[in-house]
């Protein structure tokens, strides 16, 4: 969450620097560069107002006034000693630029001045027919801005023609400054970023610290650790409120389950006592009578045979009141290990019934599941019993693992009487049986002790006859929270075929 909060933030600040400083950036230059050139355009025609005298006088007298030079100008003079501390370029046409008469040209950079010139010329002519201000023509060439204005002699509107000054700037300093701007702003820009990012750290670990302290709270809790709790005393409001009803949930669920746990204890031990103490009175009853009485023999073992249905239903309601109040651990089991024991521990019961219980070759490697410790081991007693008692000699069972993309199955199928399609809907519910000496608990208990290690349960019917019970469980998470599934894994779909199991509840 801190990396994602983290990386909106700084996209969002990224793109209004960006949106921001940029075109303001790129605006300041525009108008340094637009401001540059109009100077330009106003230094060339400052220098066309001082060489008008000389031009002035070279039209009127051209002999006279070359005789006497440059130097009898002071203005002039200025002008060309300014130009050279500035590191401008200076060019005066005299007269008509296309003659080529120069009479200054200094430090001009190369390029076709004449026609720049001649371009001026004729705006200037356009502009004097209209009665309008004229302009100089400016010109961007490389790293210099050259303006261009005629000189025209002083006197009536239709003057004729008696120079043109043509300037030219080297735009390095305006470069200079643009590149500074720039340096400037996107200095701004990263010391903004830079703040940004330590805020946006500081406020994404303020809320993502509490959300992840009481996600770890929640996983605990989930995985039985009832006496976990959140904190409280960091984040936002919402979030510490958030965790003051978790800590209250918890604890109330604490206080249920330890609760429940206390009352089954006690029920256990109140319950079986007098149970036990009457089966005994009944037995030396039934022997003291057995000769004497055959009748009252007879109905005190009637009596004793109820007394034993009485104390399988108490130790079946005791077995569901704790598997419905089981908060697993989950930890690493080995599905095809536990099979494996539970076979060989029925195998006796099914062969002194006649009945062939089998297993498939075990998968080459591991098949592991996530599951609270010795749960398994209570599903698979109760599913076996319960189809060995519902089957006949001669009959079959067939335990099979494998392993999931989602994790483990385990596959428990036989080829006796079978369900029907409603009685296996209701198999799953308490005292649903159709044996007369079954408490109709075991599957209820296979149920909730699958959904509370987070699989799933289901009966379906075999090829050929029978029932067969298969059960999913998730596979062992990793690192990042994804199972870790070997290399065989299969889809739940395609897992191996069974026999079939009749699951008919004792």
């Amino acid at each position: 969450m801190t990396r994602r909060i983290l990386l909106v933030l700084l996209a969002f600040t990224a793109a209004v620097l960006v949106g921001a400083l940029v075109p303001l950036t790129l605006d300041a230059s525009n108008h340094d560069r637009t401001s540059f050139i109009q100077a330009t355009a106003g230094m060339a025609n400052t220098d066309a107002a001082i060489a008008q005298s000389r031009l002035d006088a070279i039209h009127q007298n051209p002999a006279k006034a070359k005789n006497g030079g440059l130097g009898a100008d002071p203005p002039l003079v200025n002008l060309f000693n300014q130009t050279k501390q500035a590191g401008n370029g200076l060019l005066i046409f005299e007269g008509d630029p296309r003659q080529n008469q120069l009479l200054v040209n200094r430090q001009m950079p190369p390029g076709d001045w004449v026609r720049l010139a001649n371009q001026a010329n004729t705006q200037g002519r356009q502009a004097r027919r209209s009665n309008q201000p004229f302009q100089a023509v400016t010109v961007t060439t490389g790293s210099w801005v050259v303006a261009a204005t005629p000189v025209y002699l002083k006197g009536s509107h239709n003057s004729p023609l008696v120079g043109t000054v043509v300037l030219a700037r080297s735009t390095k300093a305006l470069d200079g400054d643009i590149v500074e701007l720039w340096v400037i702003l996107g200095t701004i820009a990263v010391v903004a970023m830079l703040a940004a990012a330590l805020l946006a750290f500081g406020l994404a670990r303020w809320v993502s610290r509490p959300v992840t302290g009481l996600d770890s709270a929640a996983g605990r809790l989930a995985d039985g650790d009832l006496a976990i709790r959140a904190v409280v005393d960091s984040g936002p409001p919402e979030l510490r409120r958030l965790a003051t009803t978790f800590n209250t949930m918890a604890g109330r669920l604490e206080a249920l389950v330890h609760g429940n746990r206390a009352v089954i204890a006690d029920v256990s031990h109140q319950l079986r006592t007098p149970l036990a103490a009457l089966r005994l009175r009944l037995d030396l009853l039934a022997a003291d009578t057995a000769a004497s009485d055959p009748a009252t023999a007879q109905e005190l073992a009637g009596a004793l045979e109820e007394l034993a249905r009485l104390s399988r239903l108490v130790d079946g309601l005791l077995a569901v009141a704790r598997a419905e109040n089981v908060v697993p651990v989950p930890t690493a089991v080995d599905v095809t290990e536990v099979a494996s024991e539970r076979f060989v521990a029925w195998h006796p019961v099914a062969e002194d019934r006649g009945i062939t219980l089998e297993t498939l070759p075990p998968e080459p490697s591991a098949v592991l599941a996530w599951m609270g410790e010795g749960h398994l081991e209570q599903m698979l007693d109760n599913l076996i019993a319960n189809a060995l008692e519902a089957l006949e000699p001669g009959d079959h069972v067939t335990v099979i693992t494998s392993a999931t993309t989602a994790g483990a199955q385990i596959v428990v199928a036989d080829d006796g009487p079978g369900m029907s399609a409603e009685d296996r809907e209701r198999a799953f519910l308490r005292f649903t049986t159709s044996s007369p000496n079954g408490t109709g608990l075991g599957l209820a208990i296979v149920h909730r002790l699958v959904t509370s290690n987070g699989g799933t349960a289901k009966l379906t019917e075999t090829p050929g006859g029978g029932l067969t019970a298969i059960l999913d469980f998730p596979g062992v998470p990793s690192a990042n929270g994804t199972s870790t599934l070997p290399m065989n894994a299969v889809p739940p779909e395609h897992s191996p075929p069974a026999s079939s199991q009749d699951l008919i509840n004792r």
